[in-house]
């Protein structure tokens, strides 16, 4: 009983928190989708003696609010408490920006936020717009996929995605109010042409004749898992279908086999082994931010508030990560081309850079350990995380696939450590749900053991959220004023393991950020006052 009474406890407060997020409100069925998403696991209706999800809530009075939409489905609010009523009313406050008010009001605002400590009315900074709801890369390659065979009909689009994918298009979990506020996120890409049946969306040309129609080989839902792991939101697709418990990553001690890949042992080309295949090389990392620079991000893999990885909202950078996928998509999926690449047991050990299929599409990994004989853990550098996957799946990566760096930052957020010595549920919770599917600002702090430490900003609020004020004024963060190193990171940090600092890999192509989005203090004179923020305005 206790045991219950103290899971319950639990429940509430996270429950909460979901629902504070959601300005809307949650169906019963959002809720239990989300809180899969986000807690990794089904909500423990049968532990309490429940039934459904309905009938939990309604034991949770002062959490949580039943009420009945227009069209008579049943919505979920919450009840702030007093530690939670600031949160509440910043969301009750979120609004849709244009970009260029945005862009300008966000300027302003950040500017008076954070003044440096010899300068009472800087303006030092440009910013870039933000909060505008994001499509993850994945789910808008998936799009344009469904429409590089043939023009559809958006009357059309929700069974299609259904039939090609086995999901439903869920864009509301994405930020987008409607389905013409997604087309109009991916209006570099698609165009809407009105016809006598109806709209119907069309792929750019400039992109369609990049795209191929293949025979995709087959493969059932259960033999390809989301390279993402379960326990996260973000980027791919089918974590909120799966029923299983979320895999448990472990450190593993890998200085054995980095010693032995500094001398790496070249592997002469075999019949097994294409010429152009990849053996001794690593990636390289993205250039490094420059301090106190302003950029647009994009959380891509949220773990906790020290240990999250990051894309910079690049265009450019954007545009070459998704065709690389595109142009891998289109090489694998060949039989004659996949066979050619398969990898044999000999290379089939931790630091190898290959690539591995899943749902349909090819990402870049570094292996990180081998498993047993059919298993291994691999690390995806362009989004951050580790997954267990089937060695049979893994391919070796052809050599120019190689030259894009890796696009997934390690992050830590800046100046915050956990009251409790450890992050809470609940606090991890908070700030997954701060970071979701938005693009956000960042302000550069400092690197420390090739970790960015930086500041988070949601500015699609009336009044700007800053994601280190917040957890210190719900109690699950102290602002020290300093980047202690995040515990998780030291513990495992694939990218300092496998990927090479920029400039250290001569034939590495270099992404910058956008200019718009990088710049740097024009008080030259006072870089070192310019690094801190001012603690009193924290």
């Amino acid at each position: 009983a206790s045991k219950q009474a103290q899971l319950m406890e639990v429940l509430k407060k996270e429950v909460r928190a979901m629902l504070i997020a959601a300005k809307a409100g949650l169906t019963p069925e959002q809720l239990e989708e989300q809180y899969m998403a986000m807690v990794c696991k089904p909500l423990p209706l049968r532990d309490l003696g429940f039934q459904c999800t309905l009938e939990l809530v309604t034991q949770m009075p002062e959490v949580v609010r039943i009420c009945s939409s227009k069209n008579g489905t049943l919505v979920l609010k919450a009840i702030a408490d007093d530690s939670t009523k600031g949160i509440a009313k910043l969301v009750a406050n979120q609004k849709v920006k244009t970009r260029s008010k945005a862009s300008k009001k966000t300027a302003t605002k950040v500017n008076a936020a954070f003044p440096t400590k010899n300068s009472k009315n800087p303006q030092s900074f440009q910013t870039p717009s933000a909060g505008a709801p994001v499509l993850p890369a994945a789910v808008k390659a998936e799009l344009q996929d469904l429409l590089s065979s043939s023009p559809l009909l958006l009357e059309d689009l929700d069974k299609a995605f259904l039939r090609r994918f086995g999901r439903a298009f869920q864009y509301r979990q994405y930020g987008f109010s409607s389905m013409s506020e997604v087309l109009g996120s991916m209006s570099d890409s698609v165009v809407i042409k009105q016809t006598q049946a109806g709209s119907l969306l069309v792929l750019r040309e400039y992109l369609a004749n990049n795209i191929e129609q293949e025979e995709v080989p087959q493969a059932s839902a259960a033999e390809m898992p989301p390279l993402e792991p379960i326990c996260e939101t973000e980027r791919y697709q089918a974590a909120l279908l799966m029923d299983s418990e979320p895999l448990q990553t472990q450190a593993v001690c890998l200085g054995d086999h980095l010693k032995r890949r500094q001398g790496f042992g070249h592997l002469s080309p075999t019949p097994e082994m294409p010429p152009d295949a990849v053996q001794d090389k690593s990636l390289c990392s993205l250039p490094p931010l420059k301090r106190r620079c302003l950029v647009g991000v994009i959380a891509e893999f949220v773990i906790s508030p020290s240990q999250f990885y990051i894309h910079v909202c690049s265009t450019e950078a954007s545009y070459k990560l998704q065709d690389l996928m595109f142009e891998m998509r289109h090489v694998y999926s060949h039989k004659v081309a996949s066979d050619k690449y398969i990898m044999p047991e000999s290379a089939v050990r931790p630091g190898q850079l290959c690539c591995v299929m899943v749902s349909k599409w090819w990402y870049r990994v570094i292996i990180h350990r081998v498993i047993n004989d059919q298993e291994v853990e691999v690390f995806c550098a362009d989004y951050g995380h580790l997954q267990i996957v089937q060695k049979s799946w893994l391919r070796f990566l052809k050599w120019h696939y190689s030259k894009l760096p890796a696009q997934a930052i390690p992050c830590s957020l800046a100046w915050v450590k956990p009251v409790e010595g450890t992050w809470s549920s609940a606090a991890i919770l908070l700030f997954k749900h701060l970071c979701r599917f938005k693009e956000l600002v960042g302000i550069v702090d400092e690197y420390v053991n090739g970790v960015l430490y930086l500041f988070l900003c949601d500015t699609s609020t009336k009044e700007d959220v800053y994601f280190h004020s917040v957890l210190r004024d719900m109690g699950y963060a102290d602002v020290c004023g300093e980047n202690i190193p995040s515990q998780e990171f030291e513990e495992l940090n694939p990218s300092a393991l496998y990927v090479q600092p920029s400039g250290k890999q001569g034939n590495a192509e270099v992404v910058e950020p956008d200019l718009c989005l990088q710049q740097e203090s024009r008080d030259a004179d006072s870089e070192t006052a310019a690094s801190k923020l001012d603690g009193a305005k924290l």
